[in-house]
């Protein structure tokens, strides 16, 4: 089979495709003929050498897939899946590839009115969504959630699903463009980070009181104006470090606000724990996606010889949603 390999750390002309050995199903798991890929900024960090897949996990990058089911492993039964089965997957590793196994827990049946390759922009967004704001910041209706980089990936489902749970979205994002783009989806407070000062422009959407929820993209840069804009009792997530890893953080200011700062990490977790966070992912959002209330947003499509252009075209910032890799 065609997979990618990154051949030294460094920018997009380090990716090359390479003929690879295909993998075989193991007890629990699912072999699946990938039809797309989407890319993530995981696979960013990994291409440049500062995030590495997991101990024992394939070094092709690729977090989440959709494809076809090819074979069942043993401990699979058809109850589970069938061959042929239109499915997607959340991995550890090894999507940007024409075939690759998951743990049974972490496969869902592409949901029913979506065609296969806009699926595979679903299982890494809404299982980061989910867990992050749904279970680890538990989420009520009514609350505020400031969602930084409201046109991503992870932003525009993000927008969705707080707007189907009830509750009222507020986006960062750098252009009037992206802006559009998530109010379009439910934002309610739109904020160009490169011109306004969120924490002002929060507090101002919010009569003052600040954002329950934060789920943050950027980390280190953001932490003490994240503290600032949140609402006693608020809870700050953070699931990114694209501003770095290390700020100084003014404890009496959280503890003033009885607030809480969550750091977490999905592509590391057991399979046990994704596979929950999967198989509760199909029992919540996967209704919404059937109808029709929640979408993912895909900006483009490239075919696996041009894995170096997505991501430059990632790299570059314009996209808005998600970018997928085709493998036909």
């Amino acid at each position: 089979m065609k997979a990618v390999y990154i051949r030294e750390s460094g920018g997009p002309e380090v990716l090359e495709v390479r003929e690879a050995d295909a993998p075989q199903p193991g007890p629990g798991e699912v072999l699946i003929d990938v039809v797309a890929a989407g890319l993530n900024r995981a696979d960013v960090q990994q291409r440049r050498g500062l995030y590495p897949p997991p101990d024992g996990i394939s070094e092709v990058p690729g977090l989440e897939v959709s494809g076809t089911v090819a074979a069942l492993g043993p401990e699979v039964g058809e109850s589970d899946f069938a061959v042929g089965d239109a499915v997607v997957a959340l991995l550890a590793g090894g999507g940007y590839a024409e075939q690759v196994v998951a743990p049974v827990g972490q496969v869902l049946a592409v949901p029913e009115g979506m065609d296969i390759t806009t699926a595979a922009a679903l299982p890494e967004v809404t299982a980061t969504v989910f867990s992050n704001l749904f279970i680890s910041a538990a989420v009520r209706p009514g609350e505020t959630v400031l969602i930084h980089g409201g046109a991503g990936g992870i932003g525009t489902m993000a927008v969705q699903l707080v707007r189907a749970f009830e509750a009222h979205a507020a986006v960062t994002a750098g252009s009037t463009e992206k802006l559009e783009v998530a109010g379009i989806l439910g934002a309610e407070t739109m904020i160009n980070y490169r011109s306004h000062d969120f924490v002002e422009e929060i507090r101002n959407a919010t009569d003052g009181r600040g954002a329950d929820v934060i789920l943050d993209v950027v980390g280190a840069k953001y932490l003490d104006q994240n503290v600032d804009a949140l609402a006693v009792a608020g809870r700050l997530v953070v699931i990114g470090l694209q501003g770095g890893t290390k700020a100084e953080l003014n404890l009496g200011k959280l503890m003033s606000k009885r607030a809480a700062i969550i750091g977490t990490t999905l592509r590391a977790r057991p399979v046990e724990e994704k596979s929950t966070i999967m198989q509760a992912v199909g029992e919540h959002v996967w209704p919404l996606i059937r109808s029709g209330k929640v979408r993912p947003q895909v900006d483009r499509t490239y075919p696996l010889e041009d894995v170096v252009t997505a991501h430059d075209y990632f790299d570059s910032g314009e996209h808005t949603g998600k970018v997928l890799i085709t493998m036909q």
